[in-house]
């Protein structure tokens, strides 16, 4: 497929999908979610893809929504931003949280609105010193969306959540490392290798076990002590009959690399 508003692209079992509208520093415009629909698709069907990295080109990862987009429109009452939500961001959140394969995003420039949201629904966040993220809904008398109110509170405490939401100060990714809202940020020049090496190591990995990780974690809020063993078990009896699980086994007696496939 040829796209106009992304760019993607897969090698060596590594995805790389760049927002690439970077003159509105890859502000969101519904054509730009149905591409994206249609790439993460792409990932969720392709079992050669082992790992997903989510970047932004030029200067900026993702500014949020485009407010100048058709969706945004002014009619009598003003735009029906839920039905944008629904449309657009709920689905997009939903299938990088479902997806098959885990998640990185590489925040080279500001993260904004919906594109600080869109970072923090991938599993690992890998940020430039120079980076910053920005709850800027408040300025525009919005909510936090893209799953902003359910992300930041879980990572950095309800506080700091509720003071990035209510007073859209820019967070600097070094204190958004310190804080906990991000796994690592990185030296400009360093960013690009980081997440190469980074992505390299995860699509070596055993996929199907960093994926229930990702859901065994997320499940854990919403449930009872007893309730988060019986998953951990049913996930471990899966995982124990898997190709990678006997790999794995079969490497360590061994001594030796495992080569794991994935399934």
């Amino acid at each position: 497929m040829t796209y106009q508003n992304i760019r993607f692209e897969v090698q060596n079992g590594i995805a790389r999908l760049t927002l690439n509208r970077p003159d509105k520093l890859n502000s969101f415009t519904g054509a730009m979610h149905a591409e994206l629909r249609t790439a993460l698709a792409t990932v969720q069907e392709d079992k050669t893809i082992r790992v997903l990295v989510i970047t932004g080109a030029g200067r900026g990862f993702c500014a949020g929504q485009d407010l100048a987009d058709p969706d945004m429109a002014m009619g009598e009452r003003g735009p029906d931003i839920g039905n944008v939500v629904e449309q657009n961001y709920k689905p997009l959140v939903l299938a990088l949280q479902n997806l098959r394969v885990p998640t990185v995003a590489m925040v080279n420039g500001i993260a904004a609105g919906a594109g600080a949201s869109l970072a923090l629904a991938c599993d690992l966040v890998i940020a430039a010193k120079s980076a910053s993220f920005l709850q800027a809904f408040s300025k525009i008398g919005l909510i936090p969306d893209t799953g902003g109110t359910w992300f930041l509170p879980q990572r950095v405490g309800m506080a700091r959540a509720l003071g990035l939401a209510m007073l859209a100060d820019k967070l600097p990714a070094e204190k958004a490392q310190d804080w906990g809202l991000i796994w690592q940020a990185v030296d400009d020049a360093e960013l690009i290798p980081t997440v190469d090496k980074l992505a390299a190591q995860l699509a070596a990995m055993p996929t199907k076990a960093l994926v229930r990780t990702r859901a065994a974690m997320h499940a854990a809020p919403n449930h009872t002590l007893e309730q988060q063993l019986s998953m951990e078990g049913g996930f471990m009896r899966e995982l124990g009959w898997s190709p990678d699980y006997a790999e794995g086994v079969a490497a360590f007696m061994e001594k030796r690399a495992p080569k794991f496939t994935g399934n």
